[in-house]
């Protein structure tokens, strides 16, 4: 079974560029998107009903065209919800900062298989200034991180997407010059270590060790030719899953977006 994740920057733009069907060439049966900027009454016909799919969308409920998931499943889920519970977003504050309301922004769906939960999330970028630093540090990734450990408590969890952030020194291809900055500052990385401390894996990190490997380019200065790239997309998988997880990849052949997808391959 083959779990791919992509940020798209916008599923109306992928489609427009001509890159859709790329991602099925990749050949998911869970396809996860992120940022796709768009509600259902936009997306053409095409990107709507896949043959062979079930999709399902979280578009934003602030703002049209800013952020939202989508997820497309060759097997129907026997269940699928839409942004963080409730009790889990009481319990940690997470209602509006200064940008809105992060639950409402369409960053989580939640699909439930017999053999386990898949999550797709686009966490909440903390802005060049880092004004979004306490709505991610304090209240976001502690309740999303709680929302994984609950279902993991249930059944196995992978969850995956764009976490804003490259992790170590080794996910980004200039970590002297951007420490401290967005998407690499002490608070957003302890975030990942926290996952990682509550039995959740870096299944790339399983068959890949060393730098190179990125999945966000910047569109200027040929950065996605030479690869100065950063590691913002990721597939986690809980413990009882490392034996199922065959292989785990990243595909910069891939284009349409300033992200790359991944993948995760499950033997289940």
């Amino acid at each position: 079974m083959k779990i791919v994740s992509w940020n798209v920057n916008g599923l109306r733009a992928v489609h427009r560029k001509g890159h859709w069907n790329d991602i099925f060439t990749l050949a998911p049966d869970v396809l996860c998107l992120q940022e796709i900027k768009a509600h259902e009454d936009q997306l053409p016909e095409e990107v709507l009903h896949v043959q062979g799919f079930h999709a399902f969308f979280n578009p934003s409920q602030t703002k049209r065209g800013y952020s939202g998931t989508a997820l497309y499943s060759k097997r129907k889920p026997l269940d699928v919800s839409y942004g963080l519970p409730v009790a889990i977003t009481e319990k940690h504050n997470l209602y509006t900062d200064g940008y809105g309301e992060a639950n409402r922004e369409g960053r989580v769906i939640t699909a439930e298989f017999p053999e386990f939960f898949v999550v797709t999330v686009y966490t909440p970028n903390v802005k060049d200034d880092l004004s979004r630093l306490p709505l991610r540090h304090k209240h976001w990734d502690p309740a999303f991180l709680e929302h994984c450990v609950t279902l993991q408590n249930k059944k196995p969890v992978v969850f995956c997407g764009d976490l804003n952030v490259a992790h170590t020194p080794l996910d980004l291809a200039r970590p002297k010059e951007n420490e401290g900055h967005k998407g690499f500052t002490v608070e957003e990385r302890e975030g990942v270590d926290n996952m990682i401390a509550e039995g959740f894996t870096d299944t790339l990190r399983m068959f890949f060790e060393g730098d190179g490997y990125y999945t966000w380019w910047s569109p200027w200065g040929g950065a996605r030719a030479r690869n100065v790239g950063w590691r913002l997309d990721y597939v986690f998988a809980s413990e009882q899953l490392e034996e199922a997880v065959e292989n785990a990849a990243i595909h910069p052949d891939v284009f349409g977006s300033d992200h790359c997808p991944v993948s995760v391959d499950l033997v289940l």
